[in-house]
């Protein structure tokens, strides 16, 4: 296929709201007496194609376009939001909120809103929505055609894409006033292989927080036939193992343990309501020698990558765990003022009509220095671990349950035999000291994040690192 860096993108620079409209809906936020107040104004359009088996199930878009108003009282949340951004329509969601945090005070505060730093540029050179729909299908046909090409046991074939550019504008009565344009695309194959030990399913999901310009990136080809591959090599797999073993994580494979197991327990909600097993333990040792944990919004085209937060603070770097000690939780801007610190940049919605709350961006292990295959030579008997599913955790104990959906053995020092769909079982905490061989190889993992009812892009990775004992919940004898 042709490139489709061939042209360059504009983006729209028109106001969502104007300034002098966002001056008086914070003042009239503020009238009631609240002790701060927020206006989050999003544009969002999106985009999805999805084939299965060849046919066009799904080819939608769609705009929505609104505002959320929060106004905080003490520790009372106020917050309101509407689709009318016209100044009438603002004014009484502000009033709305303001409602819902009433204090006693009566005093009018004046807003001054001062330009808004120019966020980084995002290097868009196409915008999804600007190709027309008829490629878009062409990609998800070649995806089907590479599939299918790997064998004749591959029996079903569904390929998606997904669009999205989303505009943001955040106002606060700090006199913050702050601007970010998203734009993620991303595309996903799914194989499904049948043999004489049933259907195995093999998937691939890249996405990229950047324009049409990703499949110059991906070639949907290559993304097709690694699907088709790991579905076509569960075909011939044995029976996963059963007791704790040493498991060794395939660079990338293992970041959504790690968000799930241990990221969630950092963020300061959870800390504050004691449903962490990490409360109270900055300073302390919380993983073996060599573990440093970040959580970078600013990192590279990720998934979870932006400009600024849903509450319009500064992506950046934050340090979580630094060579095995606990340095920091991540923060949102409420929970920050309250403690009397910063903002770590980890506010974030799904839309404008829900608060935001601390979640994770880009969470990752940083590499080591040990060599990946020295680290399987290393290893006896094991699982080789490259792809997990869904999984469990409680954020108060740690414990969690995760699918390994490929995954191979390990006997002695070398990756043998493909296994059956199996359960990884273990602790947050005691999986972080039971590391004991970090890589110096790299790779990351897109995903979404659901927390209370909530759902936003992240990604996640880690180096190829070594767990000496997680329980392997297979069906071998």
């Amino acid at each position: 296929m042709e490139p489709v860096t061939d042209r360059l993108a504009t983006s729209d620079a028109s106001p969502l709201v104007p300034r002098e409209a966002l001056d008086a809906v914070l003042v009239a936020a503020l009238r009631s007496g609240g002790e701060f107040a927020e206006v989050f104004v999003e544009d969002r359009r999106s985009g999805s194609a999805r084939l299965d088996d060849r046919r066009v199930e799904e080819l939608v878009s769609g705009r929505e376009r609104g505002a959320g108003i929060r106004v905080v009282n003490g520790d009372t949340v106020g917050f309101a939001h509407t689709a009318d951004l016209t100044v009438s329509g603002l004014e009484h969601a502000a009033a709305a909120a303001a409602a819902a945090a009433r204090g006693a005070g009566t005093a009018t505060r004046t807003i001054a809103l001062p330009d808004a730093p120019r966020a980084p540029d995002n290097d868009v050179i196409v915008f999804p929505d600007t190709v027309a729909k008829s490629r878009k299908i062409e990609l998800l046909r070649q995806a089907d055609d590479a599939a299918r090409s790997e064998g004749d046991a591959i029996r079903s074939v569904s390929a998606s894409y997904a669009e999205a550019r989303r505009r943001i504008v955040v106002a606060n009565s700090d006199g913050l006033y702050a601007t970010d344009e998203r734009v993620r695309t991303r595309f996903a194959v799914q194989a499904v292989a049948a043999g004489d030990t049933g259907m195995h399913t093999g998937l691939e999901a890249p996405g990229r927080t950047m324009g049409f310009e990703f499949f110059d990136e991906f070639a949907v080809a290559d993304i097709a036939r690694k699907a088709a591959t790991q579905a076509l090599t569960l075909v011939e797999s044995v029976p996963a193992p059963s007791g704790k073993v040493p498991v060794v994580l395939r660079r990338g494979a293992g970041g959504v343990l790690f968000h799930e197991a241990c990221g969630h327990g950092l963020e300061a909600d959870l800390i504050q309501r004691d449903a962490s097993v990490f409360v109270g333990k900055v300073g302390e040792t919380v993983a073996a020698p060599g573990v440093t944990l970040i959580d970078d919004g600013t990192f590279g085209r990720e998934w979870g990558t932006f400009a600024i937060d849903d509450e319009g603070q500064p992506a950046r770097p934050n340090t979580l765990i630094d060579n095995g000690v606990l340095t920091d939780y991540m923060w949102d801007l409420v929970r920050a003022r309250k403690a009397g610190r910063a903002s770590s940049g980890n506010g974030r919605r799904e839309t404008y009509q829900v608060l935001p709350m601390v979640r994770m961006t880009n969470t990752y292990l940083a590499a080591g220095d040990a060599d990946a295959d020295a680290i399987i030579a290393d290893t006896d008997f094991g699982v080789y671990c490259v792809q997990l599913g869904g999984g469990q955790v409680n954020t108060a104990t740690g414990d969690f349950v995760f699918g390994v959906t490929e995954g191979y053995l390990i006997e002695r020092g070398r990756i043998t035999r493909p296994i059956r769909p199996a359960q990884l079982i273990g602790n947050g905490p005691a999986a972080l000291h039971d590391i004991d061989a970090i890589g110096n190889d790299f790779a990351t993992w897109t995903g979404t994040c659901g927390k209370r009812g909530q759902s936003v892009p992240v990604s996640s990775g880690q180096p190829t690192l070594r767990i000496q004992n997680l329980t392997i919940g297979g069906t071998a004898a």
